[in-house]
């Protein structure tokens, strides 16, 4: 693991462009349901006390089944997003919106396919709102990508975990519509993330920022 702000570390081998983060002693995603052998060996030995999602999406959740089982940890989840947490088909409903088609209609077919690409759903024990710390991060809510994207934020170095509110692959960007559920309240989760004047933003996808100004323009 790659430590990429005081007690925040990478775990830098999932397939795919996907992140995860150990956040002290809190997982924070778990990549597709192909990387759970990675990640429990590579949380061998450390000290998880809890696993919690940025939001509910197939490359964020897919080993967060047999992580909480494996490690016995609680599962936490923004509260918009809990439905989609336990069940995975239910995100047919808003993941993904295809142009001239729109959502993927909840069917057995459609069931299937989010449920193979998400690993199987995982009750949740608590969920994230506005105000919760977690480990000294702060819990903000930040929809737009899904309802329930909430992201992690410490205001004593300003490091903030970002989920897909931005993608830094391959290039600082906002997701693309078809993902999104909300374009005008991802925008304005954009902006106030950059008013945070974050020293460091950690993506769900793509490598660490550590440009202030940037991020700022982005927004803007």
């Amino acid at each position: 693991m790659d430590e990429v702000a005081d007690g925040v570390w990478l775990l830098p081998g999932l397939r795919g462009p996907v992140n995860a983060y150990l956040m002290e002693t809190v997982l924070v995603d778990a990549g597709g349901p192909w990387d759970a052998g990675y990640l429990l060996r590579e949380l061998d030995g450390e000290d998880v006390q809890g696993h919690a999602l940025t939001h509910a999406h197939p490359d964020h959740m897919g080993s967060s089944h047999a992580v909480c089982e494996q490690l016995g940890v609680p599962f936490w989840v923004g509260c918009d997003d809990i439905a989609a947490a336990e069940d995975p088909g239910t995100m047919a409903k808003d993941f993904a919106r295809l142009p001239f088609v729109g959502a993927l209609p909840r069917n057995p077919l459609g069931n299937m396919l989010l449920r193979a690409t998400s690993g199987p759903g995982h009750r949740v024990d608590h969920g994230l709102e506005e105000g919760d710390e977690i480990d000294g991060f702060l819990v903000l809510e930040t929809p737009g990508h899904t309802t329930g994207h909430v992201v992690f934020w410490r205001e004593s170095d300003r490091t903030l975990i970002a989920g897909d509110v931005l993608w830094n692959f391959p290039r600082l960007m906002a997701p693309p519509g078809v993902v999104n559920v909300d374009a005008t309240a991802l925008r304005a989760s954009i902006r106030r993330l950059a008013e945070l004047e974050p020293s460091v933003v950690l993506f769900g996808h793509g490598p660490p920022l550590r440009d202030p100004a940037r991020l700022a323009k982005i927004a803007a």
